[in-house]
């Protein structure tokens, strides 16, 4: 039925279709504009969104319930393709008043005397973390494991511990004074957003053009970065778990192009 489906929205182009995508519980607080740009340019495609951690958005493509899925790491299969697009710096955060904040430059082992929450294990930021703890040999103490980062952040404004969590979440928080990004050496830890989908099934032209979109916006970003740095390299990046998914996702880009221009 999907495959029908499909075809279908083949022959439609992009007047009409649909554009079925699943995404991590972070990306959502930043897919969504994104999503109102490719309705404004294509009014016709009709948008299914899934949201749930790595793991489920991850199982949602292998099931064929979606055609891209937007992740903070890249798959460790050779069936998927990652593609990254964007920065996503994870920060540490603490309750505005925490004895830590104002300080400059604190070590990751004096935050880890802190008593932290966290998402579930299955979450990829706390994955993310939880590297960078192992290659330093450190751990932290969990006092809390919340299913959402909205849950994390309401825990941290409660006093009930730090936590390590995707800045693009905390806008909202540190302009209003809820919530302060602590200074530690090593953060902000920068990771990529990707880009996913199946390698053995062409995109529909739905999710081409989504992609498409998604990649003009990140070369944006990284160009406003690189003209506010100067350089526009980060210098702390969690190694990715999948180093050859880069170069599949470049050679699966350019095929996909090929097929829509042909």
């Amino acid at each position: 039925m999907a495959d029908l489906q499909d075809s279908l929205d083949a022959l439609r182009g992009l007047d009409r279709g649909r554009l079925r995508l699943a995404v991590v519980s972070t990306a959502n607080y930043f897919i969504p504009r994104f999503l109102a740009e490719f309705r404004r340019q294509h009014p016709g495609i009709e948008v299914v969104l899934h949201v749930a951690n790595h793991t489920s958005v991850i199982e949602s493509l292998a099931a064929n319930e979606a055609d891209l899925a937007i992740a903070g790491q890249p798959p460790e299969t050779a069936d998927l393709v990652a593609l990254p697009f964007m920065d996503n710096p994870l920060v540490a955060i603490a309750q505005p008043g925490h004895p830590l904040s104002g300080h400059r430059s604190i070590a990751i082992e004096r935050v880890t005397q802190e008593p932290f929450v966290a998402r579930e294990p299955r979450s990829g930021t706390r994955a993310a973390f939880e590297r960078v703890l192992a290659a330093r040999g450190l751990e932290v103490r969990l006092t809390c494991v919340l299913a959402s980062n909205e849950a994390v952040k309401q825990a941290v404004q409660a006093g009930l511990g730090l936590a390590v969590i995707s800045a693009q979440t905390t806008e909202t928080e540190q302009e209003t004074g809820r919530l302060c990004v602590l200074d530690v050496d090593g953060f902000p830890i920068l990771r990529q957003w990707y880009i996913v989908y199946r390698n053995y099934r062409r995109l529909p032209p739905s999710a081409l053009a989504f992609r498409n979109l998604l990649r003009q916006a990140g070369r944006r970003s990284q160009a406003a970065t690189a003209a506010d740095d100067g350089h526009g390299q980060p210098a702390d990046r969690v190694p990715s778990a999948n180093p050859r998914s880069a170069a599949g996702a470049a050679a699966n880009g350019r095929a996909n192009d090929a097929d829509r221009s042909g």
